[in-house]
């Protein structure tokens, strides 16, 4: 493989992990949503919140992806594809992002609760102070799971035009007819990407588990 190559595969490397990060990063924000509309008593929120989780978590991501890239378009929101794909990444994490977040909200002891009532705390600081952080820290293995697992996912992305690490080695495999070579470097990218994110949460964990003792 000539440098020129390698430096495509890279850059492509490189795309992955930005696009894989900004659908992490809006999938917490819309999960955290999602979980506290899951969490109220007002049917009026739990149920939306419901019907979001089942579908993304039902329907396969790829009919997702698809199915979004189609639908813009359809109903007059003309973006580029890769807008498309982070939408259909964002909102499938997000679901599961929510699931493990309510399961953390779930785990907080009660009795944490009932001292934090006892001092006078609101529940916005109850949820600043105490829930969200003891959540966060209970779901940490879990999300860093997921943020993996969307990096994987993210090569379904190339079904909607997206060139990024899976689509680049499909491009160079067709041109150079080097198949073995291009698919072999990028599982190699996608295994280096996935440890070092799976090393950041294993580092993350330990140095939560620190600042407790």
């Amino acid at each position: 493989m000539s440098f020129r190559l390698f430096e495509l595969m890279l850059w492509a490397a490189g795309y992955t992990v930005v696009l894989s990060a900004i659908s992490i990063a809006i999938g917490l924000i819309i999960g955290l949503l999602v979980c506290a509309a899951k969490l109220s008593s007002a049917r009026a929120l739990s149920l939306p919140a419901t019907l979001f989780i089942s579908f993304f978590r039902g329907v396969p991501l790829l009919v997702q992806l698809l199915l979004i890239y189609n639908l813009l378009p359809a109903v007059g929101i003309m973006v580029p594809s890769v807008v498309a794909a982070v939408v259909g990444l964002s909102l499938c994490t997000a679901a599961y992002q929510a699931e493990n977040l309510r399961g953390g909200f779930n785990s907080v002891p009660r009795g944490l609760i009932e001292a934090a009532d006892m001092v006078g705390l609101s529940p916005w600081q109850q949820l600043t102070r105490i829930r969200a952080p003891i959540a966060l820290r209970l779901t940490l293995p879990a999300l860093v799971n997921e943020a993996i697992l969307i990096l994987k996912a993210s090569s379904l992305v190339s079904v909607v035009g997206v060139i990024e690490l899976t689509r680049m080695a499909q491009n160079l495999a067709a041109s150079t007819y080097k198949p073995l070579l291009f698919y072999a470097v990028a599982g190699g990218f996608y295994l280096v990407i996935c440890w070092t994110v799976a090393g950041g949460g294993a580092l993350a964990e330990r140095l939560t588990k620190a600042g407790r003792a």
